[in-house]
């Protein structure tokens, strides 16, 4: 049979057993701790136990006294009920009371009182019973009697309840030094017990600190590039010694591993960087397919009005008319192919309005407040006028009310707030999710638009930012308006 040593037990093994005993040891002492302290507890509780006892004789005796009293001043049925109540429990606590003759100055007054108060009670029952029967001169004469006998052995219980006092004071007083003894003795143990406890945790566990230390130098080096160290061999079973030849053969092994990654690193950084070369590509291209829809019946369109409005009216109007429709195409050619200033767009929004006003008799019902401070921000070019040709088109024309469009801009530490509200026809909860996933354009090309659509707005954002989510459209429901929210990273 093969003989189990100390070190081939494992370490959890181990530190269970070492913990274990010190454990039963500090239970063994606290469960006797505990017995001295809890005995000590009762002597305790009962030390002015007799004390209360003679504060209720003492409560009982006057209300017999009282209730003795009460009958013979008024002779009422409840008073007499109330005695003869009192005064059995006066007897149940006399029969508490030393009867025999003890040489003891307290035994000896605990039984002249159960005596005085036996001939004081017998007092009272003649008392009692000559006012039952009216004879006016015995009553009042045992009364006196009663009432002399009753100061006489009140003077007496307090005269035992004082010596009881002092007699338990004192042994209470001893108590208190039993416990504190007892305290200061457990403690002195306690701390023994966990002081060899300790010595003999680090006796045993020494053994184990050298291989830790010897793998922690070892690991050390070879985390600063030298394969070729190895710990000492160990035919221990434990878990150090497991640990000990799985990490010789780790070593041999990363040295093997960290020639071949090195081989074939080259290669897998070479293909990232053609991967990422043809990813942003595809993003420019992207980009420039988006930016590149715009639809040929908005300019057709506006012209045509144009050509109307310079026949109904004087050259001058006609001439500011075409040259807001010449700026506005201007910055949408040029800006096409890069990105614009906040108060760019602003002002390419103005121009919109006011054509469409131009066009509509100014039915269009637009006013903006803007931050002055964030109009120099650049941001991708055509983001606002296509919210707000929605907002026209989608929300208040055909309306039977009058329609508004307000354009806000806000700015905190994080992000610009570009919000576009109307009080037009609003949104579905469904029409917003199918517009923010793609799966519907909220324009009509082939009407009067410039063909740039809220999905070419917010593929445009999320391709210029590199971040999702930056448009939000909020609706109460139909006829309740509708706002779209574009967050602008800083």
């Amino acid at each position: 049979m093969k003989q189990i040593r100390w070190r081939d037990f494992s370490l959890v093994s181990k530190i269970i057993i070492e913990v274990g005993m010190i454990a039963i040891l500090l239970f063994s002492m606290n469960m006797l701790f505990y017995a001295r302290i809890n005995n000590s507890m009762q002597r305790m509780d009962n030390v002015y136990a007799s004390n209360t006892e003679l504060t209720e004789l003492s409560q009982i005796f006057e209300k017999v006294q009282d209730n003795m009293y009460s009958y013979l001043k008024v002779k009422s049925s409840q008073a007499l009920l109330d005695y003869y109540q009192n005064e059995a429990k006066y007897r149940d606590q006399l029969e508490k009371l030393n009867e025999e003759n003890i040489d003891d100055s307290v035994k000896l007054l605990e039984r002249n009182i159960r005596k005085m108060s036996e001939t004081y009670l017998d007092c009272t029952a003649e008392t009692v019973a000559a006012k039952r029967g009216r004879n006016v001169e015995k009553y009042k004469r045992k009364y006196d009697e009663t009432t002399k006998l009753y100061g006489y052995i009140q003077s007496s219980i307090e005269e035992l309840n004082n010596l009881m006092f002092q007699e338990n004071s004192n042994t209470y007083s001893v108590l208190r030094a039993v416990m504190r003894y007892l305290e200061v003795s457990n403690t002195i143990i306690m701390l023994g017990i966990v002081a060899g406890g300790m010595v003999l945790l680090f006796q045993v566990t020494r053994k184990m600190f050298g291989p830790l230390s010897n793998m922690a130098e070892t690991a050390q080096l070879v985390g600063q590039g030298n394969f070729h160290v190895k710990m000492h061999d160990t035919d221990a079973q434990d878990e150090l010694g497991m640990v000990t030849r799985a990490f010789n053969t780790m070593v041999e092994n990363l040295d093997l591993y960290i020639t071949r990654t090195k081989a074939s690193m080259e290669k897998e950084q070479q293909m990232m960087e053609r991967e990422l070369l043809m990813e942003n590509h595809l993003k420019e291209a992207q980009l420039k397919y988006l930016q590149s829809q715009i639809n040929p019946h908005f300019l057709f369109n506006s012209l045509n009005a144009g050509a109307q409005l310079a026949m109904m009216e004087d050259a001058e109007q006609t001439g500011i008319f075409v040259e807001k429709m010449a700026d506005f195409f201007r910055y949408n050619v040029k800006k096409g192919q890069e990105d614009a200033t906040l108060g760019e767009e602003l002002e390419a929004v103005d121009n919109y309005i006011y054509i469409l006003n131009v066009r509509f008799a100014g039915d269009i019902h637009f006013n903006k407040d803007v931050d002055e401070s964030l109009e120099n921000v650049r941001v991708p070019s055509m983001i606002l006028q296509p919210v707000v040709e929605n907002a026209v088109n989608h929300g208040i024309r055909d309306i039977e009310w009058e329609g508004k469009i307000h354009l806000t801009v806000t700015g905190d530490a994080d992000y610009i707030r570009i919000s576009v509200k109307d009080n037009g026809k609003g949104m579905t909860p469904e029409q917003i999710e199918s517009v923010l996933s793609g799966n519907k354009e909220h324009c009509n090309e082939q009407s009067d638009s410039t063909g740039i659509g809220m999905n070419n707005v917010i593929s445009r954002l999320e391709l210029y930012y590199e971040e999702p989510g930056l448009v939000e459209i909020n609706s109460d429901g139909e006829n309740k308006g509708t706002e779209v929210v574009i967050y602008i990273p800083v």
